[in-house]
């Protein structure tokens, strides 16, 4: 019964996720602000937090059942590491993905409607629990001796802090909004194509799940282009900024 729902769970899982990736390039290497740019950035939002919300599902199914799950990796792995990178860490990387998208999503929502706006319930919940997650996943990278799962937590401690920074500042500057933008939704991008690259490879070679050059460069990657992206926004709004007189 496990296995059949986790299956179901996986396809609905690769559909988003698979969708959210193609989408996710539209708005990053598209011009900006257009029609083609929302609204492929809406469908690149929507995927990833459902894409977030099945991974969170798949998580906790693996810790409810962990070698009923993943029979596969029966005779390779025991019960406590399948929990460990499939349950504790999948769940933390889901969280982060629904975090970002959202948060990322009310930064640009919110940029005229007042950024007091951004503090709604949800939104703020969502670093608080993240924030948990992250201090966990470190625990339990701990307990089973995964320095994996250490920076796991630390991205997501790291934007959980980052976030909440820009949610209790009373006055952000003019470009402070985009860039939260940027970073939350490219940060999304990041966590789908990490997905792929490492969960997906542990069916076919499973040891590929853990090497550490599958989860580096999706982020080294994302931190290029919102690195790039930050540095646009500033030079566009340095153009438009009146000269001294």
């Amino acid at each position: 019964m496990e296995l059949h729902l986790f299956h179901a769970l996986i396809a609905l899982h690769i559909v988003t996720g698979a969708t959210g990736a193609i989408a996710f390039w539209v708005p990053v290497l598209g011009r900006k602000g257009g029609p083609a740019h929302r609204r492929w950035g809406r469908l690149f939002n929507r995927c990833m937090v459902a894409t977030g919300c099945l991974a969170m599902a798949m998580a906790m199914l693996t810790l409810i059942a962990p070698m009923a799950t993943h029979p596969h990796l029966e005779g390779r792995f025991d019960p406590d590491f399948i929990r460990g990178i499939f349950g504790w860490m999948m769940l933390t990387t889901a969280l982060l993905t629904v975090n970002l998208a959202w948060y990322g999503w009310l930064a640009v929502l919110n940029k005229r409607a007042g950024h007091a706006r951004n503090r709604t319930p949800l939104n703020m919940a969502l670093q608080h629990v993240l924030l948990v997650a992250s201090v966990n996943c470190a625990a339990q990278g701990w307990l089973i001796g995964q320095p994996l799962m250490h920076g796991v937590a630390g991205i997501g401690i790291a934007t959980a802090v980052t976030n909440l920074r820009f949610l209790r500042s009373e006055a952000p500057g003019p470009t402070y909004w985009l860039k939260e933008h940027v970073k939350a939704l490219v940060g999304a991008g990041i966590s789908v194509y990490t997905a792929f690259m490492a969960f997906g490879s542990v069916r076919i070679l499973p040891e590929l799940a853990l090497h550490p050059v599958m989860w580096a460069l999706p982020c080294a990657t994302g931190i290029a282009v919102i690195l790039w992206h930050w540095r646009a926004v500033d030079r566009q709004y340095a153009a438009r900024r009146p000269a001294p007189a």
